[in-house]
């Protein structure tokens, strides 16, 4: 991946955090890595734990922001969010997977919060 696109993804995910607070969230941690994977933001929503994926584009040339979690991606940030909330003893908490999805094209941005965007993929549990 070039500097320019990981640029790019770091700026998005700020930009993904800051939506984030202004809609009520608490951010817990940005960038959360362990051996199955990486969480862009885990956040607390109410009551609710949110492992977010940020999604950003600057050109719609191949769709756009919010079509591009694979069913692949979707099991990777399922495995990291139950290693997560086994690490940090929250696994009597509710949890859920959301979305936001950043497209910056044509002179305009626009932000999209999905929330629920999809379930605990990959036969895990917790």
């Amino acid at each position: 991946m070039s500097r320019d696109n990981l640029d790019f993804g770091k700026t998005g995910e700020k930009e993904a955090a800051k939506f984030l607070q202004s809609n009520g969230y608490r951010i817990i941690c940005r960038n959360y890595k362990c051996s199955l994977g990486e969480v862009d933001i885990i956040a607390e929503d109410k009551d609710v734990i949110c492992f977010v994926e940020v999604k950003s584009r600057n050109s719609d040339k191949f769709g756009i922001s919010k079509e591009a979690l694979s069913k692949q991606k979707q099991k990777q940030i399922s495995r990291t969010a139950v290693n997560f909330l086994k690490e940090k003893n929250l696994l009597d908490k509710k949890a859920r997977f959301d979305v936001v999805a950043l497209d910056y094209f044509e002179g305009c941005a626009k932000t999209e919060l999905i929330k629920d965007a999809f379930e605990l993929a990959g036969g895990y549990s917790y």
